[in-house]
């Protein structure tokens, strides 16, 4: 027997391939089909299933492209009802693969066909717990997602999700290993650990919502502090659940290249975003005016969807050199299908063909220091609150970059203000967007708070993020 997590960390997301005696099963694979087709021929076996814990809201599954390719049918728990051909187990119903068997463990609390998939091996004992978003480590899943769906308040979702926990994760043994869905960075949980396996009596110690002493507080506790679910959530539910375009299609529409005249005209017909994916610091010197930077070389799926929000909008892309390929294929991850094609030769293309371009107005942390003494000013820390509470700048006012389009229309566009993240990914793609927007008087600090911290500007007192949270 083998399990294999297979980790995807821009998006915190864990698949699992699971091979015995010839034949396998894939749980919650993601959008390209590649990887779990390689490692089927290498080991030379038969994908057996597809086992999907519920329909994700975070990305786009691979189930249906690699179904297709494999005739491996799609498995999910009990209550689930997709608009394709599908296995709907009961709750405890048992799967073989090889010499392994799969238990269906039907959880709902997350979502209502939540379920957690139970490996028992070749002598009979159980092994592994497949939790999907039912449990993480250090946290369970969000009990806000589906309450839209099923007429049901958060609360009543959580009070689901503490009977699933305590009645049948539980009770489980403790050398059980726990291999959850997603990991410290997803926005469906808010208290992960940062590793990605850990055995269920661990969890039992160092989990709050397994350490409540009543189903209210568990229930306080694991709704108190959620916020709210990126846009694009609701729209991956419904490619997961009623079907999406091929993977291999998208790929190829989007790799469409496009002179700088091509480029314009295809952006001004079909009102296309200008995605610039490159780093925050050569954005900084020049970029195409209206363009968004969101940089490859980070969480970038994740905030295309926190930013973007609707996966349907026509998107045009600037790379670096050979980059297009792991662009579009990150962003069909989370649903961005639309992609018309990419300015060819990139941005150097276009500066040399005479085309208008635009700067930030970005410093350096030393120059920010000098540049503030003695001087009334404003600073906008586009951290999370967390991050923001733990230590900043003591004039600096909180807004984070999720919530962007919530502020930006605050702001006086006749006051200059400075802007800053944690190391410069996240205050470029604010600059980016205010710059879109039409604001100018503003300055960007280089490095972020990173870079503030080793100047002597006026800072708070540290507080540890974790005590913060509790």
């Amino acid at each position: 027997m083998k399990i294999e997590q297979i980790y995807t960390g821009c998006l915190a997301q864990g698949a699992y391939y699971i091979v015995s005696d010839g034949e396998a099963a894939i749980i919650d694979p993601l959008r390209e089909t590649k990887p779990y087709i390689e490692r089927l021929e290498k080991d030379n076996v038969k994908l057996k299933y597809i086992f999907e814990t519920h329909f994700h809201a975070d990305f786009v599954s691979g189930h249906i492209d690699l179904s297709k390719k494999t005739n491996a049918p799609i498995v999910y728990g009990p209550t689930a009802n997709p608009e394709f051909e599908a296995i709907i187990a009961q709750d405890n119903q048992i799967f073989e693969i090889g010499k392994i068997k799969i238990k269906v463990l039907h959880t709902p609390g997350h979502t209502m066909e939540s379920s957690s998939f139970l490996l028992i091996d070749e002598s009979g004992k159980e092994k592994a717990l497949f939790s999907g978003d039912t449990l993480f480590l250090g946290d369970v899943g969000r009990p806000d997602l589906a309450q839209k769906a099923e007429n049901m308040t958060q609360e009543d979702l959580a009070g689901l999700l503490y009977e699933s926990l305590y009645k049948k994760i539980l009770p489980l043994d403790d050398d059980i290993i726990v291999y959850p869905a997603h990991g410290a960075g997803s926005s469906c949980g808010k208290n992960m650990q940062k590793k990605t396996i850990d055995t269920l009596g661990n969890q039992k110690k160092t989990n709050y919502a397994l350490n409540q002493n009543s189903k209210e507080s568990f229930i306080k506790a694991v709704t108190d502090g959620l916020l709210p679910p990126p846009a694009y959530f609701g729209m991956n539910v419904a490619m997961n659940k009623k079907g999406y375009e091929s993977f291999d299609d998208v790929v190829s529409k989007g790799l469409n290249a496009l002179s700088p005249e091509e480029f314009e005209k295809t952006a001004e017909l079909f009102g296309a975003l200008i995605l610039d994916v490159r780093n925050n610091d050569v954005f900084a010197k020049g970029f195409i005016p209206q363009s968004i930077n969101i940089g490859l070389n980070g969480d970038f799926a994740p905030w295309v969807g926190a930013l973007i929000g609707d996966v349907k909008q026509p998107i045009l892309l600037i790379t670096d050199e050979n980059k297009q390929e792991e662009t579009l294929i990150r962003l069909s991850r989370v649903g961005f299908d639309t992609v018309l094609g990419f300015l060819e030769g990139g941005f150097e293309a276009w500066k040399k063909n005479g085309r208008e371009i635009e700067i930030v107005n970005r410093i350096s942390a030393k120059q920010f220091e000098s540049e503030i003494k003695n001087k009334e000013i404003k600073i906008i820390d586009v951290r999370k609150e967390s991050e923001y509470h733990s230590e900043h700048v003591n004039e600096a006012y909180n807004m984070s970059l999720a919530y962007i389009n919530d502020w930006i229309g605050d702001l006086d566009s006749e006051k200059h203000f400075y802007i800053h993240c944690a190391g410069g990914y996240r205050s470029m793609m604010a600059a980016s967007i205010l710059q879109a927007r039409g604001y100018r008087n503003f300055t960007e600090i280089e490095g972020g708070f990173a870079a503030i911290a080793n100047t002597e500007v006026s800072k708070s007192n540290f507080v540890c993020q974790t005590k913060i949270f509790k």
